[in-house]
């Protein structure tokens, strides 16, 4: 087996003598490398301190809830109204193939509410089904269906069947942190950790 101190591999896997590769080149992946390494660390370290948070944040609501029922997305201020911390979770929906039984119900209840109606009542239902660039179904627009409230008994049957076709693709909880500034106002303090 080769030894490393004496060969560097390069972007193609291939062992590559040091004293074949220029000085600069050598420097510059030290350079990088130790970078690297060390934004490795910030970055567990950001990992730790969100999970922190994290845990804080729910103790905190624990206790809160014995109290005020308080859960879910929630903004803390200090006493001295000082600093905020906001945490929000927010999940990413997307629907299966139930969505299409809501669809067919939809389209039963313009049948009957349309009967000489103008066809944009059908364009715009249509329009909340259509699929986009990313061949997804938009989420808002389904779901600004749901929101109307209209008695009809098909119709009903329809939001329930969107409402069993949602899943949960994915969640991302994001935290943010502020700080007051003189003029009142709350600057965020600059720490992406949503992405963690």
């Amino acid at each position: 087996m080769a030894n490393t101190k004496e060969f560097l591999e390069d972007a193609q896997g291939r062992l590559v003598p040091v004293s074949a590769i220029k000085p600069i080149d050598l420097k510059r992946h030290e350079a990088v490398t130790s970078i690297m390494a060390d934004t490795f660390k910030e970055r567990d370290r950001l990992v730790e301190f969100k999970k922190s948070i994290w845990l804080r944040v729910q103790d905190f609501l624990a206790e809160s809830a014995k109290d005020s029922g308080a859960k879910g997305n929630v903004t803390l201020t200090s006493f001295d109204g000082k600093f905020k911390v906001m945490v929000a979770v927010n999940d990413t929906i997307q629907f299966n193939e139930k969505l299409q039984v809501a669809k067919q119900l939809i389209d039963k209840c313009i049948a009957s509410w349309s009967e000489g109606a103008n066809e944009n009542l059908r364009a715009i239902v249509d329009d909340a089904f259509n699929v986009g660039k990313s061949g997804l179904v938009s989420t808002s627009r389904v779901l600004g269906l749901h929101r109307l409230n209209i008695k009809d008994p098909t119709w009903k049957k329809a939001m329930d069947a969107i409402t069993e076709s949602m899943q949960v693709a994915s969640s991302k909880t994001y935290m943010r942190f502020y700080e007051r500034q003189s003029d009142g106002s709350y600057k965020q303090i600059p720490l992406d950790v949503a992405n963690l």
